[in-house]
């Protein structure tokens, strides 16, 4: 196995940090401290259900400034938040080998491992376990572990769930920006076409952790991304007015992040923030990404209604966002700067 597809967590055993991990110093920023938390609005869900105008209100300002949300009161009991957080911690509590049991196969996504094969520069301090949750009839099974036992129905009912947030959630960002509330949801409520994927993180603590990064600094290809954090430790960072932010731990939270498609669509209103996942010298962290993608036979760009004089059309259409997105990484730049237009 190369040395880069070695999963972070055996390296760990030998106490010492290869070469390879270690970040330029402008982008882990010594001396610097601890960035302030966040300040932006945590968002009752029960609240957007009734579309309260306050709530709209507090909403839209969130996304159009921050990107991201904590979402409460949203439906899915903290006792199964936290079943989900058990089982990530479980499967990767895991022996090597039963875990290489789901290893991702060549240049597929899914599975588990991680995704340092593809990294330019310096490494992510990260392992995965990637699985499509739908449409259902994509469902690869044999990357889906059955250890833990009950790993496969939680995952289902956890997906099923999320997609019942997501549905009112792209309802209620339709309305805060006045306009038809399935407008959203047109483009990319449809479960047999569009594609979800859940992204299952591990950051093993790390004797050398404010010179590694658990994920480097990116924004997210999709149209919106649910996270469910870790209960205990912190580790998400955003930035706003070209400054990092932590985000704080809520453990009743689903911290909500928009993706550049949404941005997109949007027409630069709501903004897909640059973030990344920082690393704790103590403990162990992991997390849960739901990837919500639009089909990539589905022309994105800005709504119509949303273009005028004040706002003229900010990107271009196009179809299979991901390809852009995959493309880009060789150079660095953000894929959504690749299709903005240039006024």
């Amino acid at each position: 196995m190369a040395p880069t597809l070695m999963p972070v967590q055996e390296i760990l055993q030998s106490g010492v940090v290869p070469k390879g991990y270690i970040q330029p110093e402008d982008d882990y920023q010594v001396g610097n401290g601890s960035p302030p938390l966040m300040d932006a609005p945590t968002i009752d869900f029960s609240l957007l259900s009734s579309s309260s105008p306050d709530e709209l209100a507090k909403l839209c300002s969130a996304l159009s400034s921050w990107g991201c949300v904590q979402l409460v009161n949203h439906g899915i009991p903290l006792s199964i938040l936290d079943e989900v957080r058990e089982m990530s911690k479980q499967f990767f509590k895991l022996p090597l080998e039963e875990k290489e049991k789901y290893s991702s196969k060549g240049e597929d996504l899914e599975g588990y491992g991680n995704t340092n094969a593809v990294q330019r520069g310096s490494l992510n301090w990260n392992d995965k376990l990637h699985l499509q949750v739908y449409p259902e009839d994509k469902r690869q099974l044999q990357f889906w572990p059955k250890n833990p036992e009950k790993f496969r129905t939680t995952l289902h009912d956890y997906s099923k769930m999320n997609r019942m947030i997501l549905g009112t959630f792209l309802k209620a960002m339709a309305r805060s920006l006045d306009l038809e509330e399935d407008r959203f949801l047109a483009l990319w409520g449809d479960e047999n076409e569009d594609m979800t994927f859940a992204r299952f993180n591990f950051y093993p603590r790390c004797p050398m952790s404010d010179q590694v990064v658990g994920l480097k600094p990116h924004g997210d290809g999709t149209a919106i991304t649910m996270l469910l954090q870790d209960n205990e430790v912190e580790g998400l960072q955003v930035v706003k007015d070209d400054r990092w932010f932590r985000v704080p731990v809520i453990p009743q939270a689903i911290t909500i992040l928009v993706g550049d498609q949404m941005e997109i669509t949007s027409n630069g209103i709501f903004k897909s923030p640059t973030h990344k996942a920082v690393v704790n010298p103590k403990y162990d962290r992991i997390s849960l990404a739901m990837l919500f993608i639009p089909s990539a036979d589905r022309e994105i760009g800005p709504l119509d209604e949303l273009i005028n004089e004040e706002r003229p059309q900010l990107y271009k259409r196009l179809k299979d966002y991901g390809q852009v997105y995959t493309q880009s990484i060789p150079s660095g730049e953000r894929p959504i700067s690749i299709v903005k237009i240039i006024h």
